[in-house]
């Protein structure tokens, strides 16, 4: 696996929001406590050496169990250690781990363990998978795409999709022992990802975790409580999005005055002012679903998407609240992976990855343009008329005021002539271009299928059934704090 790096802020593909934060800009120092910076994970740990004892003997008594379940031996981690310490990242219970991205967070997440490790030898530290068990978006995860071809889950069950059964799950082709195991001895899709992710990532030491519990619950009810009765988190994470935005900075999430579901056997119910439920049984939304991974975690850092770094930073101020250590925010590993023939049809063609991520109508207009001997514009030949077309208009107004309105009108349509000319001259070198033009856009769609970000698209078992030390591979090569955008070839 040969690979280089480029910076964010050339690709022009991220939010000003994420690079601002990266670059530790002052202005958004009050969103955050400690920036994504390996020295600061000293007073990360500090702040989290007061985590209760008692949270830490819950914690391991459930992922004991959680293993036991799926009949699996959890990796060698005592989380009632005081000098323990978690890394997470999150994300949704994609079928077969859904799209690259979803594994590129957690070699980021156990990099990040390791990177620490060695930095803080009197400290253990565990990457953690929290399993978003308790959401109902099935939509998002009830399929994935691979070898160019959608693969797709559909069920009428509704409610938290970790309790989803697989008794309908069909039959996916591609055989691969990890997931037709998972899938067919799994008794509901949490068991069913759980099992894939020991699988592919166990012995790497990542731990699992399905925080629908009613022991976890407990810890956190003195918070959701709070937020039913009281309503006390919307109004601060609006203010805090209210400054992010008088900042110019987009946000991400919206509070709600109850930021709560009920789970029942087969629904998700939003909590509204006024009701009650057994809080064990309650859910927290998208704003205190973060304060809930910290308060049940020994945890020091979380590592997402932009998006989930970006809505995470509205949140500091319900941390504050409950005094509960904000995390360090980590932007996962970036990366798009050719194989040796797109990496050699690239640097034929003379594309930069820059290029590939232009939009096509810029792609091809741009290497169209670089390529060819011809002026293409008539850029000059307008701004040459000006001075005729000015001296003209004097003089048609010297003689009759009313004929200074036709010169500006044959301005006006002789500019819009010469534009028209130009659109025909660089179709007509696009066509005298065609096979190569055709090269480019093969492989940008190749590389950005369906026009999205390969990441967010394609399956890691296309790389992975002729590579399989693919997720080795990669485990070796990111580096959770390095803060560029990989180019990988096979």
């Amino acid at each position: 696996m040969d690979y280089k790096t480029h910076t964010l802020t050339s690709l022009n593909a991220f939010s000003k929001l994420l690079l601002d934060y990266l670059a530790e800009k002052p202005v958004l120092k009050t969103f955050y406590n400690n920036g994504p910076r390996l020295e600061n994970f000293k007073d990360q740990i500090a702040s989290k050496s007061t985590f209760p004892a008692a949270n830490r003997a819950i914690l391991q008594t459930v992922l004991s169990e959680q293993y036991a379940a799926i009949g699996a031996e959890m990796p060698a981690v005592d989380l009632r250690d005081e000098n323990t310490f978690t890394v997470t990242t999150g994300h949704q219970l994609n079928i077969y781990t859904g799209p690259l991205y979803v594994i590129y967070k957690l070699v980021s997440t156990i990099n990040l363990a390791r990177k620490l490790q060695k930095a803080f030898p009197t400290q253990r530290f565990v990457p953690v998978y929290w399993m978003a068990t308790e959401d109902h978006d099935f939509e998002e995860i009830n399929h994935f795409f691979a070898f160019g071809t959608k693969y797709e889950w559909n069920t009428s069950q509704k409610g938290a999709v970790g309790r989803f059964s697989l008794s309908d799950f069909p039959r996916i082709p591609l055989r691969n022992e990890i997931f037709d195991k998972a899938y067919s001895e799994g008794k509901n899709l949490s068991e069913a990802v759980k099992m894939y992710m020991h699988a592919l990532f166990g012995a790497e030491g990542l731990v699992c975790l399905d925080a629908d519990d009613a022991r976890l619950k407990s810890i956190f009810a003195p918070i959701m409580e709070a937020d039913l009765k009281q309503q006390v988190h919307e109004p601060i994470v609006r203010a805090t999005t209210e400054k992010l935005e008088a900042l110019g900075y987009k946000t991400q999430v919206s509070a709600r005055p109850v930021n709560l579901f009920e789970l029942t056997d087969n629904d998700r119910v939003r909590l509204e002012t006024g009701d009650s439920v057994d809080i064990t049984k309650a859910s927290p939304n998208v704003i205190l679903r973060p304060l809930y991974q910290e308060v049940i975690l020994p945890n020091l850092a979380y590592i997402g998407g932009p998006a989930e770094v970006a809505y995470w930073l509205q949140l500091k101020g319900i941390f504050d609240l409950h005094q509960v250590p904000f995390p360090i925010l980590l932007p996962r590993n970036f990366a798009i992976v050719k194989t040796q023939k797109q990496a050699e049809k690239a640097e034929k063609l003379g594309l930069s990855l820059a290029d590939l991520f232009k939009n096509e109508l810029a792609l091809r207009r741009d290497f169209v343009a670089g390529r060819t001997s011809h002026k293409l514009d008539t850029d000059q030949e307008a701004q040459n008329l000006m001075p005729i077309l000015a001296e003209l208009a004097a003089r048609a107004k010297a003689i009759d005021p009313t004929l200074e309105a036709s010169v500006h009108a044959e301005q006006a349509r002789w500019t819009k002539g010469l534009e028209r000319l130009a659109k025909k001259l660089k179709r007509a070198e696009e066509r005298n271009q065609g096979d190569e033009v055709r090269q480019v856009l093969a492989l940008k769609e190749a590389l950005f299928p369906a026009g999205e970000w390969q990441e967010r698209h394609t399956n890691f078992l296309e790389f992975a059934s002729d590579y399989p030390d693919f997720i080795h591979d990669l485990l070796q090569t990111f580096d959770p704090l390095h803060f560029e955008f990989y180019e990988i070839t096979l």
